[in-house]
């Protein structure tokens, strides 16, 4: 696992398809560590241990359910967090302690926010991370190998109408780092500097348009 920031680590890369990597990231949180995404490596495993484990355990949607789901929480102890509309297709690995609906924020202070479109049950997370405010944004948004901001959409399995009004909601937030789950380029934290959060959605929202409209 690699350090990305005081209290937050990140774990080796996976490559689900070529020209793609995906990370988790433990959150070693006051309350208890909380992994965001979802990693198999179970060499991460240990690591994970001697940081303190995880109390908590965030999907972003539903490529992150593989098996190792239940590794983690048969190990740890783990509380598992998905959203409703993907709770059953998780559930088939291991039970689901906490699935949520509504945005919300909890104990620990993430700012729990749906943001259906990428697929259903996708959503986003708000996390005050060594005294900045981290955005885990799943693959609802990305910087792709050219450095520009993305939304994740897929023809056949994303919904437009939800895609875009969740971008919309993502817009009205100010983090400092955003840190996608899948990535194209050579990372998937971003540091956003002076540039406004407002506007990298925005130029993921004027890329979206011609996709969607090319595959309809």
């Amino acid at each position: 696992m690699r350090k990305i920031a005081d209290d937050l680590w990140e774990t080796e890369p996976e490559y689900p398809f070529p020209g793609l990597s995906t990370h988790a990231y433990l959150w070693l949180a006051p309350a208890g560590n909380v992994l965001f995404y979802n990693t198999t490596h179970d060499t991460e495993f240990d690591r994970m241990a001697e940081l303190g484990g995880v109390a908590d355990h965030y999907l972003s949607h539903q490529d992150e359910i593989a098996p190792s789901l239940r590794t983690i929480k048969e190990r740890f102890g783990s509380t598992l967090h998905t959203h409703a509309t993907e709770a059953d297709l998780a559930s088939e690995v291991t039970p689901v302690d906490d699935a949520f609906e509504g945005r919300h924020v909890t104990a620990s202070g993430i700012d729990v926010i749906p943001t259906p479109g990428h697929t259903p049950g996708s959503a986003c997370f708000l996390v005050p991370v060594s005294g900045r405010t981290y955005l885990f944004t799943g693959d609802t948004l990305y910087v792709d190998p050219n450095g520009h901001w993305r939304a994740g959409y897929i023809p056949g399995m994303s919904d437009h109408a939800q895609l875009t009004s969740s971008l919309g909601d993502l817009a009205t937030l100010e983090p400092d780092v955003v840190v996608s789950s899948a990535f194209a380029g050579d990372s998937g934290v971003t540091e956003l500097g002076e540039r406004r959060w407002a506007d990298c959605v925005q130029e993921a929202l004027a890329a979206l348009e011609p996709q969607a409209a090319s595959s309809s």
